[in-house]
């Protein structure tokens, strides 16, 4: 019987942060029947997350018995046979600290989704950028393997960690699915998912929103969005983890908007990925793999201006066939590349990788007629 690996998992958020639940969480039963058992603790728990689309986050004395009961989780794992990270140990302290979990000697995973490492070499601070800029290079270099969301995110990663590979962020395809009631008859919807610190992303598309919902008698549906000022047309709905798919099923074209800027072309398109799970064509900005996982003209739209978005949007708006047809084709690239079933099995292949070295320093690529993501 093939011995058991034992992990300790550093998140970052609790389970309420969709990357916490969707870059380890949702693996754990598969790694467990593989014999890989993790054990996962948060740095910042759920009432931080919450808190973070309704004041932007702060630090407290809250957060410092965080960071302290951290410092200790770290000092005293010695006795598991490797480490996984996510994003980083210790927001906005320098790099020495993240590098602390390589004294035991043991093999480090590192897991991103976002470029975490332009919240410090593009900040507003110079301070920060002096001190802070390079702050992942450390642990990068110490690292074992990483788990890169996007090929933005590995071309990074590569520069310091030779075992990089790219990991999509990925949903189970059994749970986010298709639904036919999204077929009825009724006006056309429009949907997006996100967060408060998100819905920033929306507003500059928010005038052809409404131009296109008020001309053709379409809505539109924010879910997530917070407490934002609302139009004739625009319905808000808090996002829940219970009624989530029940939201994304019950609109008809998924939009995901981004401006072209660095932080931005770190994405990875979960939004993207929910939405073509369950059969719906995409609207998206071409900005970082947003490109890559839209197949323009095929499963959705990219658009980069506010004709274009105006264009695309009420071209779908008017033909039902082309959504069947583009939502049937955006469910075949999830199913075959951004689905839990696919990425499990690599993901394991990358952990034993790492921690039985000398092992396959390369992942199995994406089926043909997916593009590198």
């Amino acid at each position: 019987m093939t011995n058991t690996i034992k992990i300790f998992a550093f998140l970052k958020y609790g389970d309420q942060a969709a990357s916490t639940r969707q870059r380890l969480l949702q693996y754990l039963p598969y790694l467990r029947s593989q014999n890989i058992e993790v054990e996962a603790v948060s740095l910042l728990d759920n009432s931080y997350v919450r808190g973070i689309g309704a004041r932007g986050g702060r630090f407290s004395p809250a957060v410092a018995q965080s960071y302290a009961r951290r410092m200790m989780q770290v000092l005293s794992a010695s006795h598991y046979d490797a480490y996984w990270i996510h994003c980083e140990l210790f927001p906005f302290m320098p790099g020495i600290a993240e590098k602390l979990v390589a004294l035991h000697r043991k093999p480090i995973i590192y897991d991103f989704d976002d470029a975490i490492f332009h919240m410090y070499d593009t900040h507003r601070s110079a301070a920060v950028r002096t001190l802070l800029g390079r702050k992942l290079e450390p642990l990068l270099r110490s690292a074992a393997a990483c788990a890169c969301g996007n090929e933005y995110l590995r071309k990074y990663a590569s520069r310091f960690c030779s075992y990089a590979s790219v990991i999509p962020t990925v949903i189970d395809t059994d749970v986010f699915r298709p639904d036919p009631a999204t077929q009825r008859d009724g006006p056309v919807k429009i949907g997006w998912i996100g967060s408060p610190s998100t819905w920033q992303f929306v507003e500059p598309v928010l005038p052809v929103l409404q131009r296109v919902c008020g001309r053709m008698g379409a809505e539109f549906t924010a879910i997530g969005a917070g407490v934002v000022k609302t139009f004739p047309g625009l319905s808000v709905r808090p996002w829940s983890q219970e009624n989530e798919v029940r939201d994304l099923q019950g609109i008809h074209i998924g939009i995901m908007p981004l401006p072209d800027e660095p932080w931005a072309r770190g994405k990875c398109g979960y939004k993207l990925i929910q939405y073509m799970a369950c059969g719906l064509p995409t609207v998206a900005s071409p900005v970082g793999v947003n490109s890559a996982i839209v197949a323009h003209g095929e499963s959705g739209y990219l658009a980069a201006t506010a004709s274009e978005w105006e264009h695309q949007l009420s071209h779908l708006i008017s033909d039902v066939a082309l959504r069947r047809r583009m939502g049937g084709r955006g469910r075949e690239i999830v199913e075959s590349w951004y689905s839990l079933k696919v990425q499990a099995p690599r993901l394991e292949q990358l952990i034993r990788g790492a921690v039985q070295g000398g092992g396959s320093r390369s992942l199995e690529a994406a089926p043909a007629g997916v593009r590198h993501s």
